[in-house]
């Protein structure tokens, strides 16, 4: 049988690179499925899944509401955090982001659409996640919206923190935070479909299962952390609804949707279209 190849989108960053450490290197492999790896931030795989450019993509949830007829959400793969998630930094305290620049990774990003659905009346300016901290820094934004690492790393910068999404999530409900989820573009037929998911769960718990050679991996996409905050920050973010969303991983996506929709910003909730084995 002839293989098919499909493009996988992820981002370059070290929780992602310890997902698919397992099919990157040949420790998981698909009898009918080549993937070739697309590796770009998540702004982008975002604006790439809008144009259904890739089969089987990384995305965030709030980019999820714009390609849900194009696309289908594999039930692992996940990115969600429970009581830590995107922060807000600042060079000094501000009390009020109103009126304030907020440098923010993208405005598909779910971090964009909690930091809307927690603050009022800022103006966000699209930066690259990893050029944020230097805009604060340099003074070109009066904050910053933090993703991936820069959550754990940003003290070192001097950077003062303004609020913790995650904990405000937290402070609200037992649900974990929703981020990031992988999907299926959805002319993939039967049977590729659970193929694609076998893999991608096959991946995450062989990476769980030998976090040594998973994390050496990894830690090439770390930017320049410690690898002591590297298996922090990947093991924040490659958990339990990582492995499955289960009922709760699922609610917790009712559960921003419908924030959103209550204040405003979306004019409904999505159907959640979820591939399960």
């Amino acid at each position: 049988m002839e293989k098919r190849m499909m493009r996988l989108g992820h981002s370059p960053d070290a929780d992602d690179a310890f997902m698919f450490y397992a099919i990157a290197n040949g420790k998981v492999v698909s009898e009918a499925i080549d993937f070739e790896h697309v590796i770009e931030d998540i702004q982008s795989l975002n604006k790439r899944a809008m144009a259904a450019e890739l089969e089987v993509t990384a995305i965030s949830a709030h980019g999820y509401l714009s390609v849900q007829d194009r696309y289908r959400i594999l039930s692992c793969g996940a990115s969600m955090g429970k009581g830590y998630g995107p922060i807000v930094v600042a060079r000094e305290k501000i009390s009020d982001l109103g009126g304030k620049t907020v440098a923010v990774p993208g405005k598909l990003t779910t971090a964009y659409l909690l930091l809307s659905l927690y603050a009022d009346n800022f103006i966000p300016v699209e930066v690259p996640f990893d050029k944020i901290m230097d805009k604060v820094l340099e003074g070109e934004a009066d904050a910053g919206l933090l993703i991936h690492e820069g959550q754990l790393t940003y003290e070192e910068t001097g950077l003062e923190l303004l609020f913790d999404l995650g904990e405000m999530w937290a402070e609200e409900t037992d649900l974990p935070m929703p981020l990031g989820l992988n999907v299926l573009r959805r002319d993939v037929p039967r049977g590729l479909d659970a193929e694609v998911l076998r893999v991608h769960r096959e991946s995450i718990e062989y990476a769980l299962s030998n976090k040594k050679e998973a994390l050496d991996y990894a830690m090439r996409f770390g930017r320049g952390m410690s690898e002591d905050t590297g298996e922090k920050f990947v093991l924040m973010y490659v958990n339990e609804w990582t492995k499955d969303l289960g009922e709760s991983g699922t609610w917790a996506l009712k559960y921003l949707f419908e924030k959103a929709r209550a204040k405003g910003i979306i004019a409904e909730s999505p159907m959640l279209d979820i591939l399960c084995e």
